[in-house]
């Protein structure tokens, strides 16, 4: 595109180029603008400001469009598993027959961790927070695995990718049963991936695992529906860890730690947190949707609308319906559940937050599916990034493969003008 975009500063005239990317989004690159003018720009969370050109994920937010590498992510969650989704985020395209066969062997192959690791779990209290035990473990796995990956090398990259995709769910159901007071499990090589990561976190030591169908479907779409989404705050991490040139673990560990908050990955964690406490207020729905609307209250209804979706989020409407088919089908009587769909019933239609746009998002609905499914509020954020392991390999394989330079932001500094120093005495 030869269009130019033209600044002026102190008189002084500048002209930068336009880019465009292929949905037609436009971007000023100003990666020249400190060397020919000396300023820089000032854009606090980074709203305005395109930290790299990536071909993984593409996200409208006022359109309500979410595309992994071109597909449209309803016909994934419909038509695809989530090692399918995984595969095409990190290779670029959706695997044949063979390269999924293939790729599942090659994962299975890694689906184990060294016994030290045990040790190292054993340190923990059940108490510790689960997203502090799995970033720790994520961060171990470099001890026992301590090469670098030659980046260069399709096979090593190839083998590294397989490796954290075998190892990773080993770590969250350890995570999980180790908070539960269970005997650590592995998986089995009849079983697929999404399956097996059931089987691990919850098949009782006493009974065979039995595998219920509409629970794997649900689960399935909920690690597809997480496994990318654009340069969020994780993904960012990811890749300005990797681009010191800092290993795929310790970059991956870096992303599970930004997940933690609880403004990222902790908001599903926060939906069931708010449900809890109306429940222990008596469970009146409409009393804290008018709380909702009133604004001087300082109540904020969690897990409806979205920073980025100006419309109703995708994502949420695959949920949906899978939410329903869940509760349906587990015929799970709780009543944090029924305060949830009261509430969503209500938002629906109630004008206020109709005209708002102000819907129920994905953290509304995944927190009611892993309660349903018997996950633990502080396990949330862990499955969030065990769906986002995917994107975060992409992104950090796409952000080595393109040779992008050290993540180095610039600042305004607003602090004290140079002063003399003054002695002890004179303090």
């Amino acid at each position: 595109m030869s269009e130019k975009a033209t600044l002026k500063v102190n008189g002084k005239t500048y002209e930068f180029p336009v880019v465009e990317g292929t949905e037609n989004e436009l971007a000023i690159d100003i990666k020249t603008l400190r060397s020919s003018s000396g300023v820089i720009t000032l854009d606090p969370g980074y709203k305005n400001t395109g930290s790299c050109e990536s071909a993984v994920t593409f996200l409208d937010g006022e359109k309500g469009i979410l595309r992994y590498r071109g597909y449209a992510i309803e016909e994934l969650a419909e038509k695809a598993d989530f090692l399918e989704v995984a595969y095409l985020l990190i290779f670029g395209e959706l695997p044949n027959e063979e390269q999924l066969i293939k790729f599942d062997k090659d994962i299975k192959a890694e689906a184990h961790v060294d016994e030290e690791m045990k040790k190292i779990l054993a340190g923990f209290p059940k108490s510790a927070h689960p997203m502090g035990v799995l970033s720790s473990l994520t961060s171990a796995l470099i001890a026992f695995n301590p090469s670098s990956v030659n980046v260069s090398s399709e096979k090593d990259m190839y083998h590294a990718i397989v490796r954290i995709l075998g190892k990773f769910p080993v770590l969250v159901a350890w995570t999980l049963r180790k908070k539960k007071g269970l005997p650590l499990e592995y998986g089995s090589s009849s079983l697929g991936y999404v399956e097996n990561i059931h089987k691990m976190m919850f098949r009782r030591p006493d009974q065979d695992y039995e595998m219920n169908k509409i629970v794997i479907e649900a689960l399935d779409k909920l690690l597809i529906l997480h496994a990318d989404h654009e340069q969020n705050c994780s993904t960012s991490t990811v890749r300005i860890v990797g681009s010191s040139h800092a290993g795929l673990f310790a970059s991956l560990s870096a992303g599970i730690s930004a997940l933690w908050g609880p403004l990222h990955g902790g908001a599903n964690q926060a939906v069931l947190e708010m449900l809890q406490a109306i429940d222990d207020d008596g469970g009146d729905t409409k009393k804290y949707m008018a709380k909702a609307k009133d604004k001087s209250d300082p109540f904020r209804l969690m897990g409806f609308g979205h920073r980025v979706y100006k419309n109703f989020d995708p994502r949420a409407k695959i949920l949906k319906k899978a939410a329903d088919e869940v509760l349906g089908d587990l015929g799970i009587e709780d009543r944090i559940l029924d305060i949830a769909k009261g509430l969503e019933k209500e938002a629906l239609e109630d004008q206020y937050f109709v005209d708002r746009k102000l819907y129920p998002n994905v953290d509304f609905y995944s927190g009611i599916i892993y309660r349903a499914l018997g996950i633990p509020q502080d396990m949330f954020t862990v499955m969030f990034a065990l769906g986002r392991l995917p994107g975060w390999i992409a992104q950090w394989r796409e952000m080595r493969l393109n040779s992008e330079p050290i993540g180095r932001p610039r600042q305004i500094y607003i602090g004290e003008n140079l002063r003399p120093f003054k002695n002890l005495e004179k303090r």
